[in-house]
């Protein structure tokens, strides 16, 4: 909202309408007369000409001319413009800016991320500010743009993509277990991560963002891995005739070394990358986060909590039969 020139902003007197006047008359009768206005148009052989009337340069060169202006009545009468308006010097706007037909101010800020997280600034200024806003001027309509908007807009593709690769996974994994339930036990690695990406941004005093979830959304295809490892050495000491409570205890001590591996070599890879400090590095910094620590809490709970699952499941007969040995054979 740059300032511009001075102009003069014309105001219709009350008692201006008893004399059959109008704005748009007032304001037609001095466009006219300063700017001109297309009175007809003629042809010329194959040109066509337009006809403009205005008053003559002598007459519109000066400000007094203008404060001499008369305004013609509908029964052809003059009156001084002075006499029927009120005529305001004021600065006006070098650029007035629409969008579908309403006026609009962008205001442009950044966010200093050394004091506020832009979510949640742009969450106060939407609780607080905005309603304050538009009890004040109802005829304000506020609209969020910008990195608020970009982010906004990542954030459900994100979702869209992160229940897309649930249920590629766990078509996958039920065609592999031919179970419905067991593929619900591996997938529960996925919320366990998203405890050790929350602690892990409070520990690290990292703010989630828009590369944090990033970071959780790829791990609902890598933390899959350890779960998996553990279902199926579990099913496997099913089938060789062990109760469902030692299949379950023996999977989680035998298949340690193999799942602690699997984690720490992605975690040992990704772990150069929080300590960077770099300006370069600092946005991929909280997916690292995420990585790392979702991979970390997953680890410890797959060990712990799934094959408990496991077994209430079993319990419950919602995990499919495993056939055993014949003892005769």
């Amino acid at each position: 909202m740059r300032p511009g020139k001075q102009e003069y902003r014309i105001r219709l007197d009350e008692g201006a309408v008893g004399l059959g006047l109008d704005v748009t008359t007032i304001a037609d009768q001095v466009r006219a007369a300063f700017q001109g206005t297309v009175a007809d148009e003629i042809q010329v052989g194959s040109e066509a000409y337009e006809i403009e009337a205005r008053l003559k340069t002598s007459d519109r060169d000066s400000l007094a001319d203008f404060a001499d202006f008369h305004v013609v009545l509908a029964d052809g009468s003059r009156v001084p413009l002075s006499a029927v308006a009120k005529v305001d010097v004021a600065t006006g706007w070098s650029r007035i800016a629409r969008l579908n037909g309403r006026r609009t101010v962008t205001l442009i800020g950044e966010v200093d991320t050394r004091v506020a997280n832009t979510a949640a600034l742009m969450g106060l200024f939407r609780r607080e500010a905005i309603p304050e806003i538009e009890e004040q001027h109802p005829n304000v309509r506020i609209q969020i743009e910008g990195e608020s908007q970009e982010s906004a807009e990542t954030g459900n593709s994100m979702l869209q993509a992160f229940v897309l690769g649930l249920i590629g996974v766990f078509a996958i994994l039920s065609y592999q277990f031919e179970s419905w339930t067991e593929p619900l036990i591996v997938m529960a690695a996925i919320p366990m991560a998203l405890i050790g990406v929350i602690w892990g941004h409070l520990i690290t005093g990292n703010s989630l963002s828009i590369p944090s979830v990033l970071g959780f959304v790829s791990l609902a295809g890598v933390v899959v891995n350890d779960s998996i490892l553990l279902v199926l050495f579990l099913k496997q000491e099913r089938t060789e005739g062990t109760d469902v409570i030692e299949s379950a205890r023996q999977a989680s001590r035998l298949r340690f070394r193999a799942i602690l591996l699997t984690s720490a070599t992605t975690i040992a890879g990704l772990m150069p990358l929080l300590f960077e400090t770099s300006r370069q590095a600092q946005v991929l910094i909280p997916l690292a986060v995420s990585v790392c620590f979702g991979m970390l809490a997953s680890t410890v709970l797959v060990l712990i909590a799934l094959p408990a699952a496991y077994v209430v499941l079993a319990d419950l007969g919602l995990v499919a039969k495993v056939d055993k040995p014949d003892s005769h054979a």
